[in-house]
């Protein structure tokens, strides 16, 4: 291919892929305020369209149409830029993510990611670890005790659990012997998926991910009993609306990033076996990669709304004397099972 072609498809694959997370992201807080109403017993959205399905559209008019209030404390420039940086950064995440097998289409071979880089992983933990700056940087810039101290937690949230997840990662990493996505995903054919493989990895990477975006039980950067509302306390309009895209694009990636990782990414298991044809194959192969990422969605949404938020101390405790001793111990044990049964 020239390099106008690689440009143009490339292009198509990020209107795409930014498309269908915003669309995604809209839905996900009507499915969220749907499932806490049922934990709940009440009906919830209802009112703006079929069965409140318009409700996404609507908060956003509302939120577009409220005044953008700057607190005179704060430093402006900063205070208007840190939004946008976590952002920016939660969109660019998905770009390694593959969703299905490459295609052929009008004689090319395309892979469905953004970018096939043989070092997709590093590049996740890389931009996963620099999305608490926008966080960090709000909290600060605020001028505001609250969203100061919602900041600090956020970095020494973000410091504790990232350790825990690099080392669930690096058993994922020792079984593929790449770091390269696609071939995480390739190397769990069949039954091999990590999850089965290393459930130690795959139980302390989900929590850590719960940590990494900030959810219950892991709210603290947040906490509305102590902290009002945190590193978001002195935001509003679409500079809110970023913070709360931003919040739910990372569970996206969160969930995708375990299905990738542990659940088999776009495998069925032994679908090539059936002979129903390459097409359909891929279809039912995209297809997977959305149910499973789906249902750790729910998993996300289930969590938040069935277990109450840790204190601080038991947040810090859980990170660093049960998440590291266990995540380190898997890294040992998927050594040995390499070693001794060559996986």
């Amino acid at each position: 291919m020239t390099l106008l072609e690689i440009t143009i498809i490339t292009m198509i694959r990020i209107a795409i892929i930014i498309s269908v997370l915003l669309l995604t992201v809209s839905y996900l807080v009507y499915f969220e305020r749907k499932i806490s109403a049922w934990t709940q017993n009440r009906i919830g959205p209802n009112r703006v369209g079929w069965r409140g399905a318009l409700q996404p559209f609507a908060d956003v008019g509302k939120l577009l149409l409220k005044e953008d209030i700057i607190p005179s404390a704060s430093n402006k420039s900063i205070h208007t830029l840190a939004p946008f940086i976590t952002l920016v950064i939660a969109f660019s995440t998905y770009a390694v993510i593959p969703i299905g097998p490459n295609v052929t289409l009008f004689g090319y071979d395309i892979p469905l990611a953004v970018a096939d880089v043989n070092i997709g992983i590093l590049y996740v933990l890389a931009l996963t670890s620099l999305g608490v700056y926008g966080i960090t940087l709000a909290g600060w810039s605020s001028g505001s005790k609250y969203s100061l101290i919602g900041g600090i937690r956020s970095s020494a949230q973000m410091i504790s659990y990232e350790v825990s997840m690099g080392f669930s990662i690096a058993g994922v990493v020792l079984v593929a012997g790449s770091l390269s996505p696609i071939t995480i995903v390739e190397s769990q054919y069949g039954w091999m998926w990590n999850a089965v493989l290393q459930p130690i990895g795959f139980i302390t990477f989900a929590i850590s991910a719960f940590a990494e975006t900030n959810r219950l039980p892991f709210d603290l950067p947040e906490a509305e009993p102590e902290l009002v509302g945190g590193y978001h306390t002195e935001y509003s309009s679409m500079k809110f609306a970023s913070f709360f895209l931003a919040e739910y694009a990372n569970m996206i990636i969160a969930s995708a990033l375990i299905v990738t990782l542990y659940l088999g990414g776009w495998q069925v298991p032994y679908i090539d076996k059936l002979g129903l044809g390459e097409t359909l194959t891929v279809l039912i192969q995209i297809g997977s990669f959305f149910v499973k990422m789906g249902a750790v969605l729910f998993f996300f949404i289930w969590v938040r709304w069935s277990i109450p938020r840790f204190r601080y101390d038991q947040l810090m405790s859980l990170g660093w004397k049960v998440m590291f001793p266990l995540s380190l111990f898997n890294v040992v044990w998927v050594a040995v099972l390499i070693m001794l049964f060559n996986i």
